[in-house]
């Protein structure tokens, strides 16, 4: 099975805007001011993500301590560790959806949370977040409309085939099976075109024909171009990522390759 990508590719930001627009943010408070060394600090050419010294402080503890990372295009990087580790604040973050307490992020030498660095980037959440009163094909149109996806219809009837929901394009995704759920919610982090894709614990409640569609699906978008960070421990994506990197207590504790042992380790400590 091989994925097909829209005219304009999945692995391009949003066609509407580009990295180098001028974006108009209106009255936006002061953002904190970064350390020198930071503020300084020159973003690797041709890094889709790029973090230094980024971490989260929620008051009651470090959810994310001070993490130094680069991810490139086509890495498919598993993100790994045991629960209260950190791997759901950093993708947050990355995703421009948390505020850090410390450090910077870029996306495409952008800095996370401007309008170009979320353009680029798709974020899936470990929960889907679903529209009580539509269908999935009009969750499926909503998405790639706002997205200007060219192309999308093919696209997403490739995409329905594939996560096996083409006979339920008209039903209320509100209403699925938690495994039914997570298919839609791929689905709608797929569509719309991306440099970088964050995904948080995809393969919770999906059923063996969908987890074996998912660990072709992003590998075959990682070929594509894109570069891809997943936090999941499915030993069956293991053969297909580029790399691993493990957290503990929120700070990184190992970054290389992707081995079924180095997982078993990270995951049980």
């Amino acid at each position: 099975m091989s994925t097909k990508k829209p005219s304009g590719g999945l692995n391009q930001p949003n066609p509407g805007l580009s990295a180098d627009d001028e974006v108009d943010h209106g009255d936006e408070p002061d953002e904190p001011e970064l350390p020198q060394a930071i503020a300084d600090a020159e973003v690797p050419a041709g890094a889709a993500l790029v973090t230094s010294n980024l971490g989260k402080d929620y008051g009651d503890g470090m959810g994310l301590g001070a993490l130094d990372l680069e991810v490139h295009p086509g890495e498919l990087v598993m993100l790994v560790g045991p629960n209260g580790a950190g791997k759901s604040t950093f993708l947050g973050l990355a995703a421009g959806l948390v505020e850090p307490t410390n450090g910077a992020a870029w996306v495409l030498g952008q800095k996370i949370g401007t309008l170009p660095a979320r353009g680029a980037t798709s974020y899936l959440p470990d929960a889907p977040v679903l529209y009580d009163d539509l269908s999935l094909w009009e969750h499926v149109e909503y998405i790639a409309r706002m997205h200007a996806t060219k192309d999308w219809e093919e696209y997403a009837d490739d995409l329905l085939d594939m996560f096996n929901l083409t006979d339920r394009v008209d039903d209320l995704p509100s209403r699925f099976s938690r495994g039914l759920k997570q298919k839609t919610s791929l689905i709608l982090g797929l569509i719309r075109p991306f440099s970088l894709l964050l995904v948080d614990e995809p393969f919770v409640g999906l059923d063996t024909p969908g987890q074996e569609t998912l660990v072709e699906v992003l590998s075959d978008v990682a070929e594509q171009g894109a570069a891809i960070v997943v936090s999941t421990h499915q030993m069956d994506l293991t053969p297909k990522a580029t790399r691993c990197v493990g957290l503990r207590d929120g700070e990184k504790s190992y970054d290389g390759p992707a081995t079924l042992e180095k997982i078993r380790s990270l995951v049980g400590g």
